[in-house]
């Protein structure tokens, strides 16, 4: 078994800088980018953060199936790097679904959370298996004001608890504040 780090913080944080540093020595890294470059503002931010990457370090674009499209990418790397988690969760509940979330029944939220639980529970299952390195990148999204729409409730309160499983998972975690990681476990 390797070894697992969870980094999070709030949006802007640094925790992608913040990440891409303890890996900068490393030639052999596979970058799993989570994002769609959907619009001109994700196609900037997606074309940023390559731009500040190791230019030898192959990259994904996935935020689903992560178990299976690590388990073909791998080969011989010793680091993987998956940034973010809470973009995947977002995509895996909007462009995976045609739900009405200002109408949705409870049920049907718990059907999603499901749904992202069990592709947490792959990517954590994948990770424990693999003999190398892998960090994984989220947004904090609790520490501040409540959505006011219900789907911003919504994956505010799932990203909060699929955090809280990873960080469970965790060897170490890093909490980035203002660009200065703060080490809160391992």
């Amino acid at each position: 078994m390797g070894k697992l780090i969870f980094i999070t913080g709030g949006a802007r944080s640094g925790k992608s800088a913040f990440a891409e540093e303890l890996l900068k020595k490393q030639d052999s890294v596979v970058y799993v980018a989570t994002s769609i470059a959907f619009d001109d503002e994700m196609r900037d931010r997606i074309a940023k953060h390559k731009s500040m990457r190791n230019p030898a370090w192959s990259t994904v674009e996935a935020y689903k199936d992560l178990d299976i499209v690590l388990e073909k990418s791998v080969n011989e790397t010793k680091y993987i790097l998956v940034d973010c988690l809470t973009i995947m969760i977002s995509n895996l509940m909007t462009l995976e679904n045609t739900i009405d979330w200002d109408t949705v029944d409870i049920d049907t939220v718990n059907n999603v959370e499901k749904r992202v639980q069990a592709e947490i529970d792959q990517l954590l299952s994948f990770a424990r298996s693999f003999a190398g390195e892998i960090i994984i990148v989220s947004n904090e999204l609790g520490m501040g004001v409540v959505p006011p729409a219900p789907l911003g409730r919504y994956y505010r309160d799932i990203a909060g608890r699929i955090n809280q499983i990873v960080a469970d998972a965790a060897d170490s975690v890093y909490f980035v504040v203002s660009g200065i990681p703060l080490k809160i476990k391992g």
